[in-house]
């Protein structure tokens, strides 16, 4: 049972670090779905209040360095982890598999353990996210883009360059130095380590 209520312990991270790139990639639709996700109504990154402000001291790290954090996903209620169930029951081809999961089935994606019934990111203190150059934007080389299902995407992985492997080892280490426990999987995927709702799950909608 998912709580549909937002705690107050949970707050917009611009709030708390305007500075912070957000870009909710299944708000815009620019995702593996092809489409917005069931429960994102609005760009507005909510998170844990304690994950805020961990994500807060990252920044101000990165910035002394001219960079920056970019975040792709945050809390995530849980129906929009029922439409990822859903949809990966469907058995036809998309348009998104060749660009985020080409080795794969849709059916894979949950059997492989890259999506799950139950996401860290339902209980509102995990996050996606990259490292931007604060002037221009850009993103950093990370080897994928966010949501590549495949070895390519794992942290260790030896199938990027070398100068991809360094920016994801500057991310996980600014990461882990805040708090923040990596996901060997995932390159972009950190969850607070002392996360204040370990056994909740939230399912309020993103607005």
């Amino acid at each position: 049972m998912s709580d549909i209520t937002r705690p107050e312990l949970f707050t917009n991270i611009l709030d708390v670090e305007p500075s912070i790139s957000v870009d909710l990639k299944y708000f815009t639709g620019d995702n593996f779905v092809g489409s917005r996700v069931s429960g994102y109504e609005s760009g507005t990154c909510w998170i844990t209040k304690p994950t805020a402000i961990a994500l807060q001291r990252v920044q101000h790290e990165l910035s002394e360095f001219g960079l920056g954090l970019k975040i792709f996903d945050a809390y995530r209620p849980q129906r929009a982890v029922d439409h990822f169930i859903g949809w990966c029951e469907v058995a036809e081809p998309c348009a998104t598999q060749k660009r985020f999961f080409p080795d794969l089935n849709r059916s894979d994606l949950f059997k492989k353990g890259y999506l799950v019934k139950q996401s860290s990111h339902s209980r509102g203190s995990t996050v996606d996210l990259t490292i931007i150059d604060r002037e221009s934007g850009a993103e950093l080389e990370m080897g994928t883009e966010f949501d590549y299902f495949g070895p390519e995407s794992w942290f260790d992985s030896q199938l990027i360059r070398p100068e991809a492997r360094a920016n994801r080892m500057l991310l996980q280490r600014v990461m882990e130095q805040n708090g923040f426990v990596p996901f060997q999987q995932e390159w972009w995927h950190f969850t607070l380590q002392d996360e204040p709702y370990p056994k909740r799950y939230f399912d309020f909608v993103i607005e």
